[in-house]
């Protein structure tokens, strides 16, 4: 998909795209930290339509909403083919035992076979996260393998 991106001096930056439908969808993010989403006019392709605003927290949380679920389903695409291995999600909830602590301290692998591949946080992904790396609350733990060592590793991030 081609996002353009354009400058808006003493507002911020646009990204524009136009959807499988054909409308012309634009954010707005603002240099205050709120974004707007607008859709241009058929008929006028300069007049755009506001459809809500979005303060700098929620835009993350609806980053965090969409970007863990295409993360997983990307894994999900690349597993599909090998039996036995599937792809899934751990949410760090924020009353987890291991909000703070290291990576390492789940031994996820040694305990459940399943590997943890990423870590989206806020609207970043960290890619092939080392054991030293700090889990947050509201992580999203992408994990890689059996279905019983996915569901054993959100056990273990739930409760420690």
């Amino acid at each position: 998909m081609d996002v353009k991106e354009v400058l808006l001096p003493s507002i911020g930056v646009r990204y524009e795209f136009t959807s499988r439908h054909g409308e012309r969808i634009g954010i707005i993010a603002r240099r205050g930290g709120e974004f707007e989403v607008v859709i241009y006019g058929r008929d006028d392709p300069d007049q755009a339509r506001p459809v809500f605003r979005l303060t700098d927290a929620e835009a993350d949380a609806v980053a965090q909403i969409l970007g863990a679920p295409r993360i997983a389903e990307r894994f999900r695409e690349l597993t599909s083919d090998v039996p036995g291995i599937d792809s899934g999600q751990v949410r760090v909830d924020p009353g987890s035992p291991l909000v703070g602590q290291p990576l390492g301290a789940t031994r996820a692998r040694t305990r459940t076979g399943a590997s943890i591949v990423a870590i989206v946080r806020n609207n970043q992904v960290l890619q092939s996260p080392g054991p030293a790396e700090t889990l947050r609350a509201h992580d999203v733990l992408v994990v890689i393998g059996t279905e019983q060592g996915i569901a054993a590793v959100e056990q273990i991030i739930a409760k420690g």
